[in-house]
């Protein structure tokens, strides 16, 4: 689904880098284990919340980044180019 493609590429983007290895677990079975894509863009912007067991820090996170306070445009995936540059 191009929503979260979008949504979650940038966030992986500005986020990843700076995950432990736990919420890095729990960013891998957010985004793979929901049997529908349209499941987490939902919990991502909250328009139904996520099962308890989502319901940790990453998704926090992915709520906020959803909020888009900075009013970023948001219209194409990064470039695969920062998964090879060190970590700020």
């Amino acid at each position: 689904m191009l929503e979260n493609c979008l949504l979650l590429s940038l966030f992986a983007k500005e986020h990843l880098g700076r995950m432990s290895e736990e919420q890095l677990s729990r960013y891998d079975r957010l985004i793979n284990e929901p049997s529908n894509d349209w499941d987490i863009y939902y919990w991502a912007t909250e328009a139904k919340p996520a099962p308890p067991e989502f319901e940790h820090d990453v998704l926090a996170m992915l709520r906020e980044f959803t909020r888009n306070r900075n009013r970023e445009q948001r219209l194409r995936q990064p470039d695969l180019e920062y998964l090879f540059e060190p970590p700020r």
